[in-house]
């Protein structure tokens, strides 16, 4: 059995001190020590997208990193985007063009379309396409998921 260690996650503007085993990934924690389960369990290969969350701003797959690993880095999870119980532009566009039906792989969508926007603040349809393409989505078929974050895009413009 592996002794478990002492790790502090900086998650959503907040420390936490956790006793973790080191062989545990960041969505365990989050999920089963922290209970910020808007992080979701998909695959658990990496693969669909629905555990991504912001560390040092740059969307990752909780499921693939080790909570260890996260020490001292700067985590934002789904429930970090609201501020003063106002939801964040990307969720509200989401909400505003449906662009989430069972909500499943939503809080990873949201959370990799935030980490393009503020990264690219003006990007084509087919580069948000293309940021949007390791996130798997069963139920919309992403259109209006890309509608949503489009506009974003537009509304910054000035033309929505």
């Amino acid at each position: 059995m592996t002794d478990k260690q002492a790790v502090t996650l900086s998650i959503n503007g907040d420390c936490h001190d956790v006793l973790a085993d080191p062989r545990r990934t960041l969505l365990q924690v989050l999920r089963e020590q922290l209970s910020l389960t808007g992080t979701k369990c998909g695959c658990n290969n990496g693969v669909c997208g629905s555990c991504t969350v912001l560390i040092d701003d740059l969307p990752m797959r909780a499921c693939l990193t080790l909570a260890v690993a996260a020490t001292d880095r700067e985590i934002t999870t789904i429930e970090g985007l609201e501020t003063g119980g106002e939801l964040h532009p990307v969720q509200q566009a989401f909400i505003e063009y449906q662009g989430m039906q069972c909500g499943f792989c939503t809080p990873g969508m949201v959370i990799a379309a935030k980490a393009l926007l503020d990264r690219n603040p003006d990007p084509t349809l087919d580069e948000i396409r293309d940021e949007l393409s390791g996130n798997l989505c069963r139920c919309t078929g992403y259109v209006k998921i890309a509608d949503a974050v489009l506009s974003l895009v537009d509304a910054d413009r000035g033309q929505n």
